[in-house]
């Protein structure tokens, strides 16, 4: 089945929409009505799915905290109508709706449902917790229009571990999508390369609040940026070195030394299965791998080479604190 989709604001909403989630949310499992209906209804984009005769299927909102994220909620298919892709394609009708608009999606996700979230392209990031006594994951995706484009030909789009294809790219703003995915999904490991942590790239909030998160989370956390010249650091002030003189102990930077071999591409190693490489350090032109393999490797060993000949950088070291 193929469903079309409409747009209301709550005030102008048909009664199916309430219906709906009354039907699968209150009646079905158990949320308490208190719960169910609330403020955030009053801000929120409606969608209704409808089959060939019209007949309302499902529903979801959507909604932004904060402009550059969306946040998906109150998604319901009626039970006779599940099985049939209805979900797929509702959840597929919010990125597309998101591309150009948010920078990120997020979701709360009830845990069985993790998987079907996956196949869309979002990836857990928080632990288990109880909504209404059902297990909850908090879910995003980092580039809602990559995300859509890649359910075309990808079972699990932009998921470390599961999409095997590797990624093209020659956009800046596509290279910043996959940058922001795969760091978004690093649990221990994040090694930087580049000649520059230029500001366009780098020196944004949300890689900054990305980063900030690896280095958190585990007490063994490896984040490690490894450049060419660090005397631009000093000159501007840069999110990166502000969150690295925060938290001296989890976040190091050296500077390459010149009398030893270095690669020519800029890249990220990202855990064990990430991979983002650009073929010139002046162009938003390369790939991206969230299963990488060899290619990987190889970069890991050529990191861990000009690493250990690197230096610490003496402009930062002489900044104030």
């Amino acid at each position: 089945m193929t469903p079309r989709f409409r747009k209301y604001s709550w005030q102008l909403a048909p009664g199916s929409i309430r219906d709906i989630r009354q039907r699968v949310f209150i009646d079905e499992q158990q949320v308490p009505a208190e719960l169910e209906w609330d403020d955030t209804d009053e801000i929120a984009d409606h969608y209704l799915a409808v089959d060939s005769n019209n007949q309302p299927i499902a529903t979801a909102r959507l909604f932004s905290a904060l402009e550059e994220t969306g946040y998906i909620g109150r998604m319901a298919v009626l039970p006779e109508y599940r099985g049939q892709g209805i979900g797929e394609a509702l959840i597929q009708h919010l990125l597309k709706e998101s591309s150009g608009r948010y920078q990120e999606l997020r979701l709360s996700a009830q845990q069985h449902a993790i998987g079907f979230y996956q196949r869309s392209g979002f990836h857990v990031c928080s632990s288990p917790y109880d909504d209404a006594g059902i297990p909850h994951l908090d879910m995003r995706c980092l580039a809602p229009a990559l995300a859509h484009h890649g359910l075309r030909d990808r079972a699990q789009p932009l998921i470390m571990g599961t999409d095997t294809e590797s990624w093209l790219f020659d956009q800046e703003s596509t290279f910043l999508g996959l940058m922001d995915s795969l760091v978004g999904q690093a649990r221990q490991r994040l090694w930087i390369y580049d000649r520059l942590l230029d500001h366009d790239r780098y020196d944004r909030h949300q890689l900054r609040e990305l980063i900030s998160a690896v280095a958190r989370q585990h007490r063994l956390s490896d984040v490690r940026i490894l450049i060419h010249d660090d005397k631009p650091l000093v000159q501007k002030r840069h999110r990166l070195i502000e969150l690295m003189r925060r938290l001296p102990s989890r976040i190091e930077l050296r500077v390459i030394n010149d009398d030893y071999p270095q690669d020519d591409q800029a890249f990220i190693v990202v855990d064990r299965d990430g991979l983002l490489c650009r073929h010139d350090f002046n162009k938003p032109e390369g790939f991206a791998n969230f299963t990488a393999g060899r290619r990987l490797k190889l970069k890991e060993e050529a990191f861990q080479r000009m690493w250990d000949t690197a230096q610490p950088s003496l402009e930062l070291r002489e900044l104030p604190i």
